[in-house]
């Protein structure tokens, strides 16, 4: 078992939860401006009942150098407060060559997290640089959770392989399985699309699955338990 999994597998078990709290300040929504403090009021309400937290990048750079330090406060508030649990760099990067190997020295070198989501587009090459920190996850974006989702995942393709058609996010599920090798890859699977997320459990019966579109996306949160199980 890969050292990712070994910290996500003691996680749950610790506080016996599968959940995963996003953090993603919207300051339109934030009952205060302080976004290191909002994040720490939930962090100290949550820690005891979560697997794993999920900053969500793109609201912290959106606020400039402000929020980069809100995120940097964030991050060592959890790791003071809750050491066991699972820190996940939401930030869907996919590029290829050294602009790559960039994004995955800053996810893991410079921020610390334990995972992050990675756009796999660019097929293997974009994923690789992140697959060579062996003792990190590695989140694919397989089936997003937006209503648009559809247009580009799900028309059905003829693999290279010569393999039988499927929806495209079948082929990545069955391509994260290949580039699994360290063990510590996981897909993301959106909860309002519980029949796609059962169909990609077939596929990938070992593998985690962050589930995110559960609350204001009304995602069916027991079918995509179910489903994901």
């Amino acid at each position: 078992m890969s050292a990712f999994l070994e910290r996500l597998d003691t996680a749950c078990e610790t506080n016996e939860s599968l959940l995963c709290v996003g953090l993603d300040p919207d300051l339109a929504q934030m009952p205060i401006s302080d976004v290191a403090a909002f994040n720490k009021a939930i962090v100290d309400a949550t820690r005891d009942l979560v697997c794993a937290y999920k900053p969500n990048l793109a609201f912290y750079e959106a606020l400039g150098l402000e929020g980069l330090r809100a995120l940097e406060q964030t991050i060592q508030h959890i790791r003071n407060v809750a050491p066991g649990v699972v820190l996940i760099g939401d930030a869907k990067r996919g590029d290829i060559g050294n602009t790559a190997e960039a994004y995955a020295r800053a996810m893991f070198d410079v921020w610390g997290f334990d995972a992050t989501t990675v756009n796999p587009y660019g097929g293997q090459d974009a994923v690789q640089p992140f697959l060579d920190y062996r003792d990190r996850g590695v989140i694919i974006w397989c089936r997003s959770s937006n209503p648009g989702a559809g247009e580009i995942q799900n028309p059905v393709i003829v693999p290279p392989d010569g393999t039988e058609s499927r929806p495209l996010y079948e082929w990545v599920a069955v391509r994260a399985n290949i580039w699994n090798d360290a063990g510590n890859v996981a897909l993301v699977v959106g909860a309002t699309y519980p029949d796609e997320l059962e169909r990609v459990r077939e596929l990938c019966p070992e593998m985690p699955i962050l589930i995110p579109g559960v609350g204001a996306q009304e995602g069916v949160l027991e079918k995509s338990v179910l489903s994901g199980t």
